[in-house]
């Protein structure tokens, strides 16, 4: 089996050196990761700038560049063979709910997806680093278990992966969830800079909105591990009859 790493937190944190170091005797297993912090990246790539790779000491490979870049460039012409899966993380903070739109870890992971390869995306609730050798056992048992089951093949899927930071002994099951919700972020915070400029900085994520019985907010208050399947198509499926007529007026109107 052969594994691509990334992550969002960039090549030296300590969530994917722990991924590493969990698969590393299991398959042969890359890393191309970016170079610098890139939370919040969501699936963006960067096209009007140059981008570079560049090997650390440790054998890692880094991009000055997003997640998403950093997958893309790995399947578009830095490898020369096709990863089995691709894994991100081991995030430092949840990607539950809403945070799934937003976060680079997630990107990177749906990158593969697209792709045509399956993919998985691993957060830690905590952003402590709090029992990450926990966390990385458990994402070990779980690649472990898919690979026995012959479910890392050709056909892709994406899995959305949060573990609560707590030891071992004290880590509940695996448990399959739906994605929850947030309430709105926080409001934007204002400082003047040294030239009376005024600056602005995102506020912070909205506490949970949705947090009930079957979602994954939920599963990890309760100290179990939420697996949540994701897709890509965004089509409001549910409503498109709704906007039918709507369509025809509009075209009647415009003269379409």
């Amino acid at each position: 089996m052969r594994i691509l790493i990334s992550n969002d937190d960039g090549f030296q944190a300590p969530g994917i050196v722990a991924l590493y170091n969990a698969l590393k005797d299991m398959a042969q297993v890359e890393v191309v990761a970016p170079e610098h912090n890139n939370s919040a990246k969501s699936n963006a790539l960067t096209l009007h700038t140059p981008l570079y790779v560049t090997q650390a000491v440790n054998g890692f490979r880094y991009v000055n560049g997003t997640p998403a870049d950093c997958v893309h460039i790995a399947l578009t012409g830095l490898l020369d063979y096709r990863p089995d899966l691709v894994v991100s993380g081991i995030n430092n903070g949840p990607n539950m709910g809403d945070d799934t739109i937003y976060s680079g870890t997630v990107g990177a992971a749906m990158e593969g997806y697209l792709f045509g390869i399956p993919a998985i995306a691993f957060s830690q609730v905590e952003h402590d680093w709090r029992h990450l050798d926990a966390a990385a056992s458990k994402v070990r048992e779980m690649v472990t278990y898919l690979k026995e089951q012959d479910l890392i093949g050709q056909t892709p899927w994406l899995l959305n992966v949060n573990l609560p930071g707590v030891a071992l002994n004290q880590m509940g099951q695996f448990k399959l969830c739906r994605l929850g919700r947030r309430h709105a972020a926080e409001a934007v915070i204002t400082q003047k800079n040294p030239h009376g400029q005024t600056m602005y900085w995102i506020g912070a994520a909205g506490q949970a909105k949705d947090d009930a019985d079957g979602t994954d907010f939920h599963a990890t208050a309760q100290g179990y591990i939420s697996v949540t399947p994701l897709q890509i198509d965004l089509t409001d499926h549910a409503h498109l009859k709704d906007w039918v007529q709507s369509i025809c007026d509009l075209n009647h109107i415009t003269g379409i």
